[in-house]
């Protein structure tokens, strides 16, 4: 069973940084989905796709996943670029 462990990432419709601190431990697909040949949706028998797991820092996240015997990968955070701009650059 292998795992990601990823900062959450910020909504792009969310100027705030609310829940942005939270580290989330997302289990690999361990089965690929393939379509149901009477409605077309796309599913699997992996129940464990959809279990998510939120930690208030990286180093839990890496505790539990210690203790349960998780292999996991660290994706680590990109830079935040800021682009400053006026408004009057808009009409130039």
């Amino acid at each position: 069973m292998a795992a990601r462990i990823y900062q959450n990432p910020r909504n792009a419709m969310q100027s705030g940084r609310a829940l942005s601190d939270r580290w989330m431990l997302q289990f690999e697909p361990s089965e690929a989905r393939k379509p149901d040949p009477l409605t077309g949706w796309a599913g699997s028998g992996d129940t464990q796709r959809q279990v998510e797991l939120a930690f208030d820092s990286c180093d839990a996240a890496k505790a539990y996943a210690d203790k349960h015997a998780i292999d996991y990968v660290i994706i680590p955070t990109p830079e935040k670029k800021l682009k400053l701009q006026a408004y009057a650059d808009n009409f130039r």
